[in-house]
């Protein structure tokens, strides 16, 4: 059972809760470049882990992310000027650099002492690996880097991100990433048997994976591990194999699915908090060997749509019942929503911003649900006892792959898949573009 003191601890992100701090100890993304290109360009409102935030790229090009309201009168420095290295209020022209230091204040005494006594809150962020990443924790335990999850790693030429607003809680939006049971139904079509069970379907072309349809009942392996966890979802083969679907959970809100055939690329999600009921979900799509081709970038209909004013919400949303065509549902698919990244965007929005799970009653396909919740309530817990989680200091750790491959019955899938799992590192890149 997991009680409702539970769920609140696990969901709640805002400064000074459990969850909260535990989540500033990591570098999070939360922009695309694009986003913030213009050198003293217009700043841009940012909401992440609760907090009301600016960022600006300032005249040398340097990143800034800042307390969103001006600590004078409270002014909303999203109406301030991007000026000669500094975002300036516009109300009594207090200006700030990107350490958050005051540089000028104009209407201030020349012998004033105030611009030295004050500052405002300031983040470090910094661009890498196709995002830009925020620092929100204490300083002096700030990583050196962002995880090098593979995505990240890679040529640009070799990954595809997108971005789009999820309403629903960081953790509900994990837990359907890591939730390998529902690929056989949530996905599925119809054929011309309207009747047929749902053991007998097939899945979806845009999932055309062997097994999952003949076997919609995988059993469940979970390894805990330095990242997070490695997943194995295990479906018959033939008499003598087994199908393994390997997927990785990155602690803290990363995760990472097989791909469809040998050779393939990868697909993998970020569920990045903007508050307790909202995330960011950015969708990566990747292939370490050769860069993308043009008809793998959507990758299975994961990467939505979104609206072109900014908001980055998706064009399927609640909103419009995500354009549900109940024709398609009766006659072609098991839900009538177009596309996979939206059937599952439905699903979990469906069940509010944050789910109770105290009212759950979970079977035998939920144990990687159970293991990430049992794995981020002790990383906030032992946090919270003077223990910071470790994961953020060995960007190393997150050199993993998720993996699909059949081994033989006996083998421990952890082991017949070890060279399968191993990602590239940035050493490794670095070593190829000196020989290339």
């Amino acid at each position: 059972m997991f009680t409702k003191e539970d769920n609140e601890k696990l969901t709640r992100v805002g400064p000074g809760t459990a969850m909260g701090k535990a989540l500033r100890r990591f570098w999070i993304p939360f922009l695309m470049p694009e986003e913030l290109s213009e050198r003293d360009g217009t700043p841009l409102r940012v909401r992440l882990l609760g907090e009301d935030l600016i960022a600006f790229r300032d005249t040398e090009g340097r990143l800034g992310l800042l307390e969103r309201y001006c600590p004078h009168r409270r002014v909303d420095l999203y109406f301030g000027r991007n000026e000669q290295c500094g975002l300036r209020c516009v109300y009594h022209g207090w200006k700030f650099d990107v350490q958050g230091n005051i540089v000028d204040m104009p209407a201030e005494p020349a012998n004033s002492t105030l611009k030295d006594e004050l500052k405002i809150t300031a983040y470090p962020i910094v661009e890498w690996g196709g995002l830009i990443w925020a620092y929100m924790g204490e300083p002096e335990c700030m990583p050196e880097v962002p995880p090098e999850i593979e995505w990240g790693v890679v040529p640009q030429a070799h990954r595809h991100i997108t971005k789009r607003l999820q309403e629903t809680n960081f953790a509900q939006g994990v837990e359907g990433g890591i939730d390998s049971s529902h690929v056989g139904i949530l996905h599925s079509v119809l054929n011309e048997d309207t009747e047929m069970p749902f053991r007998q379907r097939q899945i979806s072309p845009n999932l055309a994976i062997p097994y999952l349809a003949s076997d919609t009942a995988p059993r469940f392996f979970v390894r805990h591990t330095d990242y997070g966890m490695a997943i194995g979802a295990r479906r018959n083969a033939t008499d003598d194999e087994y199908y393994w679907r390997i997927t990785q959970f990155l602690s803290p809100f990363y995760t990472m699915i097989a791909p469809n055939k040998a050779g393939g690329p990868i697909m993998g999600h970020a569920w990045v908090p903007i508050d307790d009921h909202n995330c960011w979900l950015f969708t990566m799509t990747w292939n370490a060997e050769r860069p993308l081709e043009a008809h793998e970038l959507d990758h299975g209909g994961v990467h939505a749509q979104v609206v072109p004013d900014g908001s980055y919400r998706p064009l399927i949303n609640r909103t419009n019942d995500y354009r549900i065509d109940r024709d398609a549902q009766r006659l072609r698919s098991s839900t009538g929503i177009d596309s996979i990244g939206m059937q599952d965007t439905a699903i979990q929005e469906s069940m509010g911003t944050i789910v109770d799970r105290s009212r759950e009653n979970l079977g035998s396909g939920d144990a990687a649900i159970v293991g990430f919740r049992k794995s981020l309530l002790r990383m906030a817990e032992g946090l919270e006892a003077g223990q910071g989680p470790k994961p953020p200091l060995h960007p190393e750790w997150y050199q993993v792959r998720s993996v699909a491959i059949v081994l033989a019955k006996g083998v421990d899938f952890i082991e017949g898949a070890t060279d399968q799992l191993k990602a590239i590192s940035p050493a490794d890149v670095q070593a190829e573009a000196r020989h290339g």
